[in-house]
C-alpha cells in the first residue's frame, strides 16, 4: 500500500520490452520492481488483495494489496531473527503465540525450537495460509503438519481479548504496517491484553517497518508499548526485499532487557537447542549485535531502560 493506505494504480502489470513487471509502491516517491516470469495466483479476499508470482531472481513473492511481504530467496533473513532472537532471549519458552505469519515461515522456525510445546497461530486471511499451502510450500515445510502446531483463521485482536486461560511465554506478530488489515495490531488495547497473558519473564516481537522511511512506525508502537512493559527495545535485521535498509523488530519485555545480553549464553542455549550452524543469519554474534542500533533508530526508543 502507498501512504495514504491505498492500493496504487501500478500495481497492475506493466510492459517494458514485452516482459512483465510488477512495481511495488510503498511510497509515493520511491519503490521497487520485480520482473516477473509467472504468475502463479491472483485473488482478492475479504480483506485484501494476493499474488504469488514466480522471480528470476527472488524464487516465488508472496504480494499483499501491492506490497512485497515475502519471497523464497530472502525470507530466511526476516523470519529467523523474528523467531529465534524472542525464542533464545527468553531462553525456556514452551508456549508461543504467533500472530499474521500466514505464509507458516514462523511457525516453522518456532517448531525447530524442541522446548517449545506448543505454538498457536491465528490468522486473519485463511486465503494466505491456503494459498501459501500450495504455491509457497518451501516456506513452511512440515510445521503445518506438525502436532504441537495449533493454527486458527481468526482476529488476533479478539484472540488475545478474549485468552482467560491462556498464557504464552513469547508472542510474535509478523503483521502487515498498521493500515488497513493491520492496523488493530498496533493499538493500546492489543499491546495491553498480550502483557496480560504473557508469563512473568514474557516477550513480544513485532515488525516495526523500516525506519529510514518509517520512523513513526518504530516510535508509536515503541511509545505505545513502553505503557504496559516494563522494558521496550527494538533491533535490527537487513532484509533485501524489504527496501530502504534496516527492518526494525520492536521487542518489548516483562522481564529483563532483551538488549543487554551476553553472546556466550545464547550460543549454550542456541546449542541445547540444536540451532548452530543451521541459520542462514542468525547467529550468536548477529543476535546480540543486532541490538546496538544506529543512533537515527534508536532516537525512536523511549529514554534507555536498565
Amino acid at each position: 500500500m502507498n501512504e495514504a493506505g491505498q492500493v496504487p494504480a501500478s500495481f497492475i502489470w506493466g510492459y517494458a520490452m514485452s516482459i512483465e513487471w510488477l512495481n511495488e509502491e510503498l511510497y509515493s516517491a520511491w519503490g521497487q520492481r520485480f520482473r516477473v516470469d509467472k504468475e502463479l495466483v491472483r485473488k482478492k479476499s475479504d480483506f485484501q488483495d494476493i499474488v504469488i508470482f514466480e522471480s528470476e531472481s527472488h524464487g516465488r513473492v508472496l504480494v499483499l494489496d501491492g506490497a512485497i511481504q515475502i519471497t523464497e530467496r530472502d525470507e530466511f533473513v526476516y523470519q529467523e531473527m523474528l523467531t529465534h532472537v524472542p525464542l533464545l532471549t527468553h531462553g525456556a519458552a514452551k508456549r508461543v503465540l504467533i500472530i499474521g505469519a500466514g505464509d507458516g515461515g514462523v511457525l516453522r522456525r518456532v517448531l525447530e525450537h524442541p522446548g517449545v510445546e506448543k505454538a498457536v497461530m491465528v490468522e486473519i486471511d485463511g486465503d494466505v495460509i491456503e494459498l501459501s499451502k500450495t504455491y509457497l510450500p518451501k516456506i513452511a515445510g512440515d510445521a503445518w503438519n506438525d502436532p504441537r502446531a495449533d493454527v486458527i483463521v481468526g482476529d488476533g485482536i479478539e484472540y488475545v481479548a478474549k485468552a482467560v486461560d491462556e498464557s504464552f511465554d513469547v508472542i510474535i506478530v509478523d503483521s502487515t504496517d498498521p493500515i488497513g488489515v493491520g492496523e488493530v495490531l498496533f493499538t493500546d488495547a492489543f499491546y495491553q491484553h498480550c502483557a496480560r497473558i504473557l508469563g512473568p519473564q514474557g516477550l513480544i516481537v513485532n515488525q516495526c517497518g523500516v525506519p529510514f522511511m518509517q520512523a513513526d512506525e518504530l516510535r508509536e508502537t515503541s511509545l505505545r508499548r513502553a505503557r504496559f512493559f516494563p522494558t521496550v527495545s527494538a533491533y535490527v535485521a537487513a532484509v533485501p526485499t524489504y527496501v530502504g535498509g534496516f527492518m526494525t523488530l520492536g521487542v518489548a519485555s516483562k522481564g529483563g532487557n532483551p538488549a543487554k545480553q551476553d553472546v556466550a549464553a545464547v550460543r549454550e542455549r542456541a546449542r541445547e537447542a540444536g540451532l548452530l550452524g543451521k541459520t542462514q543469519y542468525w547467529t550468536p554474534e548477529i543476535h546480540v549485535g543486532s541490538f546496538n542500533l544506529p543512533p537515527y533508530i534508536a532516537a525512536n526508543l523511549p529514554a534507555s531502560q536498565d
